[in-house]
């Protein structure tokens, strides 16, 4: 079995060949009924601290993943070569696919080009196995205080993310952007710049709520004003709590971030988004289980508090 990269900005991507929902009519427009989903990123974590290698072993892997009873999985992925060698597994074990993470390069001119062309052919890759979104971060520049990408490059950002939301609307895809920490530094200039000069019909939202959270120095109050600001424009969440700032060992409802609170006021505002789980573990989190069994407390646990939107 042919190694593959594992890191979040690097991971290979999946196909799946089942679930083909209508796709969003707008990024308002109520998401389609895929089931839950799981990121690849989480894994890579639970299989690290465990010196094991995510995708290392693509059976090996899914296998564990089908044993959570999870139905779908949002991979990384660079190119359509590494959707074709992951598509078998996927197959395999009946896992969908209804939305991919992409890395790109968006803030500078020429190498948007390149990052956009690149998206394409692999969104084109995936669409007919069942993907409907299209996430991406654009390359996060980590913050030391001083150095985070110039007003000119915000601006060209935007302009390249409503130029690739625009032509995966043509295929029939819905972008989703997401962030990290670092676009909510220095005033989440970067965050709101590509909020308020893209269109939602071209770029939509993945909420990624704890690095919200963690990039607004953890505080949940930003976190709600986020959601009132952009609640419409939500196509994707990524889902993950801490307890005392740190990730939690597995997903609760009882922790830094009120999630009850945030599927009262998605459903109060008719949002349905793809759920996907992200509970990742770091440093100081417990270690108690294994990924298995961890992620198949985070599927209970999120059907649970997540059933308003279900």
């Amino acid at each position: 079995m042919k190694t593959l990269p594992s890191n979040r900005r690097q991971f290979l991507g999946t196909l799946s060949s089942v679930v083909a929902a209508p796709l969003l009519a707008t990024a308002e427009a109520p998401a389609p009924s895929f089931p839950i989903s799981c990121n690849a990123y989480n894994w890579s974590t639970f299989y690290g601290r465990q010196q094991k290698s995510w995708g290392q072993d693509l059976d090996a892997c899914l296998a564990d993943f089908a044993k959570t009873g999870i139905k779908a999985y949002e991979p990384s992925l660079n190119n359509p070569e590494e959707v074709r060698q992951l598509a078998p597994f996927l197959k395999k074990y009946g896992i969908a696919m209804p939305s991919i993470y992409v890395n790109s390069t968006l803030h500078k001119a020429d190498e948007a080009e390149k990052s956009i062309a690149a998206i394409l052919e692999t969104a084109k890759a995936v669409k007919p196995l069942g993907t409907r979104i299209i996430v991406t971060n654009p390359n996060p520049i980590q913050w030391n205080g001083t150095a985070l990408k110039n007003d000119a490059e915000l601006i060209t950002q935007a302009q390249s993310m409503e130029k690739l939301g625009q032509a995966l609307r043509t295929l029939g895809l819905t972008l989703a952007y997401h962030t990290h920490d670092m676009e909510l530094k220095a005033g989440a200039r970067e965050f709101h710049h590509v909020m308020l000069n893209t269109t939602p019909q071209n770029v939509s939202f993945c909420f990624d709520v704890h690095w919200v959270y963690r990039g607004s120095g953890n505080s949940q109050v930003a976190v709600f004003d986020t959601l009132k600001l952009y609640g419409k424009r939500i196509s994707e969440l990524h889902i993950r709590q801490s307890v005392g700032g740190v990730w939690s060992e597995t997903f609760t409802a009882e922790g830094d971030i009120d999630y009850p609170r945030l599927v009262r006021e998605l459903n109060a505002l008719h949002v349905r988004p793809q759920l996907v789980i992200e509970q990742c573990v770091e440093k100081n989190t417990p270690n108690t289980m294994d990924g298995v069994q961890a992620h198949i407390k985070d599927l209970a646990a999120i059907k649970a508090v997540f059933a308003p939107l279900l």
